[in-house]
Order: structure tokens, then C-alpha cells, then sequence
């Protein structure tokens, strides 16, 4: 009877299983994009960890997933051609050429280059039209379940020597992956290859948090509160300026979303008040003491040689623009070829140490392509980004956060985001393509009385329809 009951329980679950595949045709599509996903989250520890003997090719561990994810989409209609993608597209094969004849000559190096472009930056697009709202608050439910055991990790990082086997350097290294931080301790990386992968996820996390504080509605409320705890301790533990001042964009994104709405007056003193809380509550275990300590250290440091928040967003990001723009002119025509101002394009395949062409994103997309073909680049990235900001403030209008908050995260990675690096590049991927499913909502009773306006979908996840909200 017990057997016949299990047996009737596996069936049931199969058919259950089936009929949801069955009304989601694109389940497979989906479940790519989440392998992307984890990839992105732990491809570093695999090459640190699990397989460091392999650490070189596992560089490129997502790019058979996102060849396969473009051609699937096309194959089913939905890779639908666009100016930002197919300039992309174009713009990166044609850096190839320009590279092999006019720049490094190296066709390998090139190659790994325009992946970027060519492979990557569509992703956007197929996650955005494949994605809806639901998978998107599903991520950023996952990523606050995955904030806690990360928050644990960069704390034993932070607190354990170099030699120790959380530190363990990509390839199996002894020296250590933390990065220079203060004195005393090091940048923690997390599950990643680098430190910035820390940044990052913390980064990515903080627009879901603030959106779930905001609309609390089927998010538990425990696991709210501990990704909130792990958010705040990982602004000292992390070490990072930029994790710092990414969450105080994130805010002020919230505080504009709050003078649009004021309704959320109330629930803007509830998340003041939860996050007051949490840094009482850390404030009193002496770990977080000690690593706000040596963030103190490191941001007064900083600050003295670098400049508080005119180093960071003047001089590192909007300074990054300009000088990218004006230093163009000490550039050859065509740049020196595509891939070289990549840290596995310039050491490891063209045999020079370090970054070529610099860390500043607009400067090494001219450098290594030219002025035409870099500025092609930065126009069409800096073209998306304005397409969903004006979408996402639309969206606003409406009082729906989340489109809004993820984009304070899109504008620091996207339009000039390092994507040379592989972790950079992956979380300005999936960023991009979360704020275009985000877009995506079903008209209710309450939009249709208001005045209707159309979002131009087209210029976001769909080039071909329209949307009347």
C-alpha cells in the first residue's frame, strides 16, 4: 500500500513537473539563464577550490552557455534583431579585422575580445525577452538566500591570513586572493577570482533588498531581515569604497522613488528604522567593530589621497569618461587591437603583464578598437541604458519600484562597467536583461483607468511591439 501511494506521489510530481514545462515553452531557455547565473556567482571558486588545475580555460566557462542560449533564441523567434544588438555585433567582428590587420595581429587575442561584444551583450536582450517579473523577483529572492552564507565567507576571509584555505589565490596559489585593503587586512573575494566580485554581488543584491523592504508581500520576512544584516556587514567587511557608494546610489534611487510616491512616506521610516536596528544590533559583536574599524582606516586613507566621493564618482567614473574621450587622440586610428587591454588578452596570450590600456572602461574600449569603432561601442551602451532609465521611470509614474532600483545598479555597471574583466562583465549582462524583464507587467484594473501610455518595448526586451500600460 506504501509503495503504491509513493509510486501515485512520483507520478503525480511527474505530471505536475510536465504540465508546467508544457505551459512555459521556453522552461529550458530559463533554466539556461540561471545557469549563467550560478556560473557567474561561482565560477571563481571552482577555479580556486574545486578545479584549480583548470582555472586558465574555466575563464571561459559561460560562453558555451551563452552560445547556446542565442542560438536557441534565434531558432525560435525570439533573438529579434535590434540597432543595440546587431550594431554590437557588427562593431565586435569588425574589431577582429581591424585588429588583426591594423593592431596586435594576434587572431586569438581578438577573438577573446569581441566575445564581449558578440557573445555577451546580446544576452541582455534574450534575458530580457525571455525573463518576466516573476523570474526576475525570483533571482533576487535566491541572491538574498545566497547573501548569507557569502556574508559569512568574506567574513572568514577577512579574519583568516592569506595562506589560509578561503584565501586560497585562482589556479590553487598560496598567496592569497585578497587584495590590499588597510594595513592589517585584506579585500575578501567572496566565491569569486577577484575582489570586485564582492563589490559586485553586494552591489546587485542591494536594489532587491530596498524593493523587498517596499513591497514585502511573499518574501519571508526573516530572510528580509538576515539579507538586510549581511548588506550592511558587508560595507566594512568588504573593505570597498565602491560597494559603499553603490548602496548610497541605491538610496538615493529610493529617496527619488519616495518623492514620486509619497505614500511610501511609511514604509521609507519602517526600512530607516529596520536599518537603524541592524547596525545597532551589529555594533555590538566586535567582529563588525573590527572591520568597521579598518574601513575607517581604508576610506579616511583614501580619501586624503584620492578624494571622498569626487575620487570615486568624479574622478573614477564620470573622470573615466572624459579622460577616455580625450585620450583618444593619442590612440592609433583603428586602436591597438581588440582583446589587449584585457588582463587574459594583454598577460596571457600577448605575453605582457598587467592591464595595457589601463582599468578606465571607455579608455581601453578607444584604445584597443580606435576612435570610431570605440565610440560606436560606447554610444550603443550608453543608448540601452538611456532606453530603460526613461522605461523604468515609467514605470515609477506608476509606483512600481523595482524597474527603478534595479537601475541604480545598471548605470554604474553598464554603461561603463569593466568588462574586460569576466565577473564585471557578467553581472552588467545580467543586470541589463532584469531590468528589461522587470519592463514586462500585465495591465490591472487600477493602470487601465489612468491615462494610457505607450512604452516603447521595442526599445527595451521586444524591437517589435508595443505596450499600453
Amino acid at each position: 500500500m506504501n509503495e503504491l501511494k509513493t509510486s501515485k506521489s512520483i507520478s503525480k510530481h511527474r505530471i505536475v513537473k510536465a504540465t508546467a514545462k508544457a505551459k512555459d515553452p521556453n522552461h529550458d531557455l530559463k533554466l539556461g539563464i540561471w545557469i549563467y547565473f550560478l556560473l557567474l556567482i561561482f565560477e571563481g571558486g571552482l577555479r580556486k577550490w574545486v578545479l584549480p588545475a583548470l582555472s586558465t580555460p574555466l575563464l571561459l566557462i559561460r560562453d558555451p552557455i551563452a552560445l547556446w542560449l542565442l542560438i536557441m533564441s534565434a531558432r525560435r523567434g525570439l533573438l529579434i534583431a535590434n540597432i543595440y544588438m546587431s550594431g554590437m555585433i557588427v562593431l565586435g567582428i569588425s574589431g577582429i579585422f581591424t585588429a588583426v590587420i591594423f593592431g596586435h595581429g594576434n587572431f586569438a587575442v581578438a577573438a577573446y575580445g569581441a566575445r564581449i561584444l558578440a557573445l555577451h551583450f546580446p544576452l541582455i536582450f534574450v534575458i530580457g525577452r525571455i525573463f518576466n517579473r516573476d523570474d526576475v523577483i525570483q533571482m533576487g529572492k535566491f541572491t538574498m538566500i545566497l547573501s548569507i552564507p557569502m556574508a559569512l565567507l568574506i567574513a572568514m576571509q577577512f579574519y583568516s591570513p592569506q595562506s589560509a584555505w578561503v584565501n586560497q589565490a585562482v589556479g590553487g596559489g598560496t598567496e592569497g586572493a585578497g587584495f590590499s585593503g588597510t594595513v592589517d587586512y585584506f579585500r575578501p573575494p567572496g566565491t569569486f577570482s577577484f575582489t570586485n566580485g564582492t563589490t559586485l554581488f553586494f552591489g546587485f543584491l542591494a536594489p532587491f533588498v530596498f524593493y523587498f523592504w517596499f513591497s514585502p508581500k511573499g518574501v519571508n520576512k526573516f530572510l528580509l531581515i538576515g539579507a538586510t544584516l549581511c548588506l550592511l556587514s558587508s560595507i566594512p567587511l568588504s573593505i570597498s569604497r565602491a560597494l559603499f557608494f553603490q548602496i548610497i546610489i541605491t538610496m538615493i534611487f529610493a529617496v527619488i522613488a519616495i518623492s514620486r510616491k509619497p505614500q511610501y512616506i511609511g514604509k521609507l521610516i519602517v526600512v530607516s528604522i529596520a536599518g537603524l536596528f541592524s547596525l545597532i544590533v551589529l555594533s555590538q559583536a566586535s567582529f563588525f567593530q573590527t572591520a568597521t574599524g579598518a574601513f575607517n582606516e581604508r576610506l579616511t586613507g583614501a580619501n586624503e589621497s584620492e578624494g571622498g566621493v569626487k575620487g570615486v564618482l568624479g574622478d573614477r567614473y564620470l573622470g573615466g569618461m572624459i579622460k577616455g574621450i580625450t585620450g583618444s587622440a593619442d590612440q592609433p586610428f583603428w586602436g591597438q587591437g581588440i582583446g589587449i587591454g584585457t588582463s587574459v588578452g594583454g598577460s596571457m596570450l600577448l605575453g605582457k603583464a598587467g592591464l595595457q590600456l589601463g582599468e578606465d572602461e571607455w579608455q581601453r574600449t578607444i584604445g584597443e578598437m580606435g576612435i570610431l569603432l570605440g565610440l560606436g561601442v560606447i554610444f550603443l551602451r550608453l543608448g540601452i541604458c538611456i532606453k530603460i532609465a526613461k522605461a523604468a521611470y515609467r514605470r515609477l509614474t506608476f509606483g512600481d519600484l523595482l524597474p527603478w532600483l534595479l537601475l541604480s545598479f545598471l548605470l554604474v555597471n553598464v554603461p561603463q562597467g569593466q568588462w574586460g574583466q569576466p565577473t564585471s562583465l557578467g553581472f552588467g549582462i545580467v543586470i541589463g536583461g532584469l531590468a528589461m524583464a522587470s519592463l514586462k507587467v500585465k495591465t490591472n484594473k487600477k493602470m487601465k483607468q489612468a491615462k494610457p501610455i505607450k512604452m516603447e518595448v521595442r526599445t527595451v526586451s521586444d524591437i517589435t511591439a508595443t505596450e499600453t500600460v
